[in-house]
C-alpha cells in the first residue's frame, strides 16, 4: 500500500508505505487500509496542525465509485467491501473510491504526461493491461464501471486462454508477466523477468529480440484497435514495461504506424509520474470532493 498527502497542487507533502497483508485474508487488507488512513490522519494532525479535508483511495478490481464500493479484487480476496463509507466513518472525512488503473490515468492525465490534452488514453503494462480513458479533465468508468480494460481485447483468436475465460486477450501477449513468461522459457532462465528481455534485446540477444517484437506486434495490434474506437490525442504507456524506455517505444511507434490506414496516430508517451501515480490520482478524487473554499492538504 501507498500512501500520501497531497497539498492543493499536486505537491506530495508526505508519502509513506507498508504490505498490504494479503495472507492473513480479505478482512485484515481492509483493517490495513483503515490503520493506514488512521495514522496519515493523525501525522497530518501533528505536523500540519490539521487534519486531512478529505481522502481518496484506489483499489484493483471491480470498483463500483458510485456507491463506494470494492465489489471483487481476486488479488486481495475481497468481494463487496464498503470501503467508502469504512473509511468516511474511521476519518469523520469525506471519501472518493477508485479504480487504481482509471485513478493514475486521472493523474497522468491531469498533471502528468497528458496534461493540457483534451482526449487521452492511459495503458499501463503491469501483471496485466489496464486502460483509462480521458475526456475532458476526467476518466470514464463505463457503464458497469469496466470502461478501459484493453488487456481483454482479443488480439491472436483462439489464442492462448486468459483467466478471463476468453482466448488471445492482449494481456497475455504484451504484459510484463507475458513477457518475462517468454523470456524466461526462451532463455532457459526461470528467474529470468522482462526487464532481463529488455536488457537482452539491447545487446542484440535474436531470441530477446523475437520475443519483445512478439509482445510489442500484439500491443501494436491491440492499441490501433483502441485508437480506432477512441480517436485519443495522446497515448500515455505506464506500467513496468515501460521503464524500458526507446527500447519499447521505437520500435512501438513503427509498429502502430504501420498498421494504420484512416486513423490518425496520436502522440505516445512514456507515463511521467511514476509509481506515485496512484497516490496523485487519489489525491485528485479527493479535492475534486471539496469546495475550493475547503481546500488545505488531503490523505491518499
Amino acid at each position: 500500500m501507498k500512501a500520501a498527502l497531497i497539498g492543493a497542487d499536486g505537491e506530495l507533502l508526505h508519502e509513506a508505505r507498508r504490505a498490504t497483508g494479503r495472507e492473513r485474508g480479505p478482512d485484515a487488507v481492509v483493517e490495513g487500509i483503515l490503520g493506514f488512513a488512521a495514522a496519515l490522519r493523525a501525522y497530518g494532525v501533528e505536523h500540519f496542525g490539521e487534519p486531512a479535508a478529505a481522502a481518496g483511495v484506489a483499489v484493483p478490481g471491480i470498483v463500483d465509485e458510485d456507491r463506494g464500493v470494492a465489489v471483487y479484487a481476486a488479488n486481495l480476496g475481497w468481494r463487496d467491501v464498503p470501503l467508502r463509507e469504512l473509511l468516511a466513518r474511521r476519518l469523520g472525512a469525506p471519501v472518493a473510491l477508485g479504480h487504481d488503473v482509471r485513478t493514475g490515468g486521472l493523474a497522468e492525465g491531469r498533471i502528468g504526461a497528458g496534461q493540457g490534452t483534451d482526449r487521452f488514453l492511459f495503458v499501463a503494462l503491469g501483471t496485466g493491461i489496464a486502460g483509462a480513458i480521458g475526456i475532458d479533465g476526467r476518466v470514464e468508468a463505463g457503464a458497469h464501471g469496466f470502461a478501459g480494460e484493453i488487456g481483454h481485447v482479443v488480439v491472436r483468436p483462439a489464442g492462448v486462454p486468459c483467466p478471463c475465460g476468453q482466448r488471445g486477450c492482449l494481456e497475455r501477449y504484451a504484459s510484463a508477466a507475458a513477457v518475462s513468461e517468454a523470456w524466461a522459457a526462451a532463455s532457459g532462465d526461470p528467474e529470468a523477468d522482462a526487464a532481463d528481455c529488455a536488457k537482452a534485446v539491447t545487446s542484440g540477444d535474436p531470441n530477446a529480440v523475437r520475443v519483445w517484437r512478439e509482445a510489442v506486434d500484439a500491443l501494436a495490434d491491440g492499441l490501433v484497435t483502441a485508437l480506432t474506437l477512441l480517436d485519443p490525442r495522446t497515448l500515455i504507456i505506464g506500467g513496468g514495461l515501460a521503464e524500458a524506455g526507446e527500447t519499447l517505444f521505437t520500435p512501438l511507434r513503427d509498429a502502430v504506424r504501420r498498421r494504420v490506414t484512416f486513423q490518425k496516430v496520436p502522440s505516445i508517451v512514456p507515463a511521467a509520474l511514476g509509481d506515485t501515480t496512484g497516490c496523485l490520482g487519489a489525491g485528485l478524487l479527493a479535492w475534486d470532493l471539496l469546495e475550493p473554499t475547503d481546500r488545505t492538504e488531503v490523505t491518499t
